[in-house]
């Protein structure tokens, strides 16, 4: 088991005084056997009143509300966790999807066509030449070394680049600019993942590593695909590995644009300055 502390700090400079409305936090991990909430706090200011709920992916979402004016926001979460999935590797595909392609079983796929759905016909037949760059139709391979190539083909032959605008690249995009952000890398994967019949969704959380060109002290993003037997499992292609110990999931989502940090909205001058940071350590 490991433990760690997530600090995550947002602060929002207003031209002038305004009048917030309501504001969704996704800042609380996911709970699961794999990782427990050992301590959670979060200091808003100016002061908000709380209400959590359940989102439909099962995502937990603070609803802040404010009564006072302010030129200023400020959202600071500090969370320690206890993580337990030391091992990724450690589990069995069934024996049906162990070799790539299969079909899910029926009461399966009723409940995964969403995460299913394939990109507009443009990005499919883009996405179907590219996928030919590691694999070719009716080649046998096993479904995890089909998406641990997927990964790696994102992470070696396209650049990571910090993306500090807000919205996500098409995966066409990415692949006619050679470059995107983690959020870019994770749509590319899991667009792609869909175009070859798997059930795959959007993650944002949180990634425990040194400062580096792959990661600035910001909010992570991969992907994930459900393999039965096994589950959900996470792929990052921003570092070409699957999702393991530092990988920290705080919202999924069956579209990118549906799990933002922190969305809201507010009614005054328009202009606003926005400074963002994250802390994973160790302890």
């Amino acid at each position: 088991m490991q433990r760690y502390k997530i600090l995550h700090r947002t602060y929002y400079n207003f031209s002038d005084t305004v009048t917030l409305g309501p504001h969704q936090l996704r800042l609380r991990p996911r709970e699961d056997h794999e990782l427990r909430l050992e301590s959670s706090t979060l200091e808003i200011t100016p002061p908000a009143a709380l209400l959590w709920r359940r989102d439909v992916e099962g995502n937990s979402v603070a609803i802040a509300t404010f009564d006072l004016p302010t030129r200023k926001l400020s959202v600071e979460s500090e969370v320690i966790i206890q993580h337990y999935n030391e091992d990724p590797l450690d589990f069995l595909v069934s024996d049906y999807a162990i070799h790539y392609p299969f079909d899910y079983q029926p009461d399966d796929r009723i409940l995964l066509s969403p995460y299913m759905a394939p990109p507009d016909l443009i990005t499919q037949n883009i996405l179907a030449e590219w996928i030919t760059n590691f694999w070719k139709p009716g080649e046998k391979i096993q479904t995890y070394a089909l998406l641990e190539r997927l990964g790696t083909q994102i992470h070696q032959t396209l650049s990571y680049r910090l993306r500090e605008e807000p919205g996500v690249q098409t995966a066409g995009q990415t692949l006619s600019y050679g470059t995107g952000s983690c959020r870019d890398f994770a749509v590319l994967f899991m667009e792609s993942a869909r175009c070859l019949g798997l059930a795959s969704r959007f993650v944002s959380g949180y990634l425990h590593a040194p400062p580096s060109p792959g990661n600035f002290g910001a909010t992570h993003a991969w992907a994930e695909v459900y393999l039965p037997g096994a589950g959900w499992k996470g792929f990052d292609p921003t570092i070409g590995q699957i999702a393991g110990t530092d990988h920290i999931a705080v919202a999924v989502a069956r579209l990118p644009e549906s799990v933002p940090p922190i969305e809201g909205t507010f009614v005054g001058k328009p202009g606003s300055s926005l400074d963002v940071g994250v802390w994973v350590t160790k302890c």
